[in-house]
């Protein structure tokens, strides 16, 4: 690999781990995007049973997703919010670990094809 190459590689590297790790915490804890549009219509009522929707609305059709119970569901580590930044880090580990396996395996058989 080239010095240029594995320059750039560590950049983007520490600059995807800089936003996930410490910029994280300053995201909103309650983003305007997709919940806010599948709210709309839907009112929360708090009761003693938790929060429940009245109203017409998409999200009264939404169920729990398979991974809710997951190590790092909703941007926390297991269920502490004030991990998110940690759990940033671990996905964009997880995300370069992942991708760098498969750019390897797909170099390694371009240069088998070619011999």
């Amino acid at each position: 690999m080239t010095s240029r190459r594995s320059w750039f590689l560590a950049g983007f590297a520490v600059v995807a781990l800089f936003i996930a790790g410490v910029v994280s915490y300053l995201a909103s804890s309650s983003p305007d995007g997709l919940d806010s549009t599948t709210l709309r219509g839907c009112t929360v009522i708090e009761t003693a049973a938790g929060e429940e929707l009245a109203g017409t609305c998409i999200a009264q059709s939404a169920g729990e997703h398979h991974l809710a119970d997951g190590p790092l569901a909703d941007y926390a580590v297991a269920g502490n919010d004030n991990l998110s930044g940690i759990a940033g880090i671990l996905g964009v580990t997880a995300t370069f670990a992942v991708a760098g396996g498969l750019f390897w395996l797909i170099a390694r058989s371009g240069r088998t094809r070619r011999t």
